[in-house]
């Protein structure tokens, strides 16, 4: 019997909240970056939690925080103004350090997901508003690098999400039509971008955004990237 035909032959990955689930990571580790900044200042800590929009009770990022889908430059600015005697630069560089030994919690078990993909041929590709020297970091603790035709950061030269830049530069590293790539992300600058660049879009629900803030950018919206291979031949 043949095989139905699949929706696409490319797939590419925000990082955060997508291939790692966001609040078991990113929560985490916001709410050590805060104690460490804060050095025992209660004050400071207060202004830090205020400017990042994070929850120091629950220990959770609020869905409005700048953080979420933002740059690691942004993350910085956003820092900065908690910390008026730091440079931007310096936070910027130390928030990329320490970031990228943040123990990541994978989605899915992702050797073995990323492992059948490539199997089946795709190609797959990972495109994240973090650094790309996080990505590779992250990505190389999960010892899954190798899986990737193609990973950039929003410092790779491709341009930031939601600017289609980097999900174009994914198509032309593969030689793919964009209609034939799906952008695969937890929010809407993931999805909005993917549109922009003309290529299918699906929403995960990994990260802090809920479905119906996903829905109207999405195809379709997943529990998580393993149900992928399902919707596929759907």
């Amino acid at each position: 019997m043949n095989k139905p035909a699949r929706k696409i032959d490319g797939l590419l990955f925000d990082k955060d909240g997508t291939l790692f689930d966001f609040h078991t990571t990113w929560s985490t580790w916001a709410g050590g970056l805060i104690e460490d900044l804060a050095d025992g200042d209660v004050a400071v800590r207060a202004r830090l939690a205020s400017e990042m929009h994070y929850d120091l009770g629950a220990m959770r990022f609020a869905q409005t925080s700048p953080i979420i889908a933002g740059t690691n430059r942004e993350a910085a600015e956003c820092v900065a103004r908690a910390l008026p005697d730091r440079e931007v630069a310096d936070l910027e560089l130390y928030l990329m350090q320490t970031s990228a030994t943040a123990p990541q919690a994978e989605a899915v078990p992702l050797a073995p997901f990323l492992s059948s993909l490539k199997a089946e041929g795709i190609a797959l590709g990972v495109a994240t508003n973090d650094t790309e020297y996080g990505a590779r970091a992250h990505l190389g603790e999960a010892d899954v690098t190798g899986f990737f035709d193609f990973i950039a950061g929003f410092d790779s030269g491709h341009g930031a999400k939601p600017d289609p830049g980097p999900c174009l530069a994914f198509a032309r590293a593969t030689g793919l039509s964009p209609a034939r790539v799906a952008m695969v992300g937890d929010s809407t600058h993931d999805l909005i971008a993917g549109r922009a660049a003309g290529m299918q879009t699906i929403a995960v629900l990994t990260g802090p955004a809920g479905s119906d803030e996903l829905r109207p950018h999405a195809d379709v919206v997943l529990t998580d990237i393993g149900q992928i291979p399902a919707w596929m031949t759907a």
